[in-house]
């Protein structure tokens, strides 16, 4: 018999807009939390809809995670959010991603939470490390401008991934953000994908693997495997 899914669904009564979330994996008895958050762009206020590219991206890792995950007690939820867009001092995924952390606390309570988010989901997700529970984030290929805010991970333990190719979001700023984390995040790790762009179209075990990893090490405590391990100890890698 299957496990079930479960959901939960937020009206934005100004809009009409819906925030999502999407259950899989451990939800009876999590012992941690992943929350996955898909990209979007630097400006739209075009409602998100199930089957755009940048929600679809975000489901193989989903449930790459599910697999990986569930039988040490890993819930993974994908959120989806309401506009497209980041808007500028709107900042609108920020909102989206807070409703979903409350419910990730109402539902699993004091399980840590590992928020994984590409490209604008990537920003969200390194921006959102402050919330209480959550102990770590995974950014993929992040949107990560100038003047970025990082007092927020303070003591978190930090992946980022990015593809050298990518034309979209800046592999050089992601490597420069967590280079000036390092003396005050708990771990800071930077990962450069030979051979890869902005979609994780390429070698998409690999970033896959590499999320996982890190999540389960971030959340349920599992020692770091090669290359994750040997960027801990020597910094960047590219593989």
């Amino acid at each position: 018999m299957g496990r079930k899914r479960a959901t939960a669904t937020h009206l934005d009564h100004r809009t009409g807009l819906q925030t999502n979330l999407v259950g899989d994996g451990e939800l009876s008895r999590a012992k941690a939390v992943a929350l996955v958050l898909h990209g979007g762009k630097e400006t739209s206020e075009s409602p998100v809809a199930s089957r755009q590219l940048a929600v679809l991206r975000m489901v193989p890792l989903a449930r790459h995670l599910v697999a990986v995950g569930a039988e040490r007690g890993l819930a993974v939820w994908r959120l989806r959010f309401r506009y497209r867009g980041w808007n500028s001092e709107a900042a609108h995924p920020m909102e989206d991603l807070d409703w979903a952390i409350r419910q990730l606390r109402l539902r699993h309570g004091r399980a840590p939470i590992v928020i994984v988010g590409h490209s604008m989901g990537g920003r969200a997700a390194l921006r959102g490390a402050g919330a209480d529970g959550v102990t770590g984030v995974v950014g993929l290929a992040p949107w990560v401008p100038e003047g970025e805010p990082c007092e927020q991970l303070i003591g978190r333990r930090v992946l980022v991934v990015h593809g050298v190719r990518d034309r979209i979001t800046s592999a050089a700023r992601s490597r420069e953000f967590v280079t000036s984390i390092r003396p005050i995040a708990e771990e800071a790790i930077y990962v450069g994908m030979r051979n890869c762009g902005h979609a994780m179209l390429q070698r998409t075990q690999v970033w896959n693997r590499l999320t996982s990893d890190f999540v389960l090490h971030a959340a349920l405590g599992q020692a770091l495997r090669a290359p994750l391990a040997q960027a801990l100890a020597v910094g960047d890698v590219l593989v």
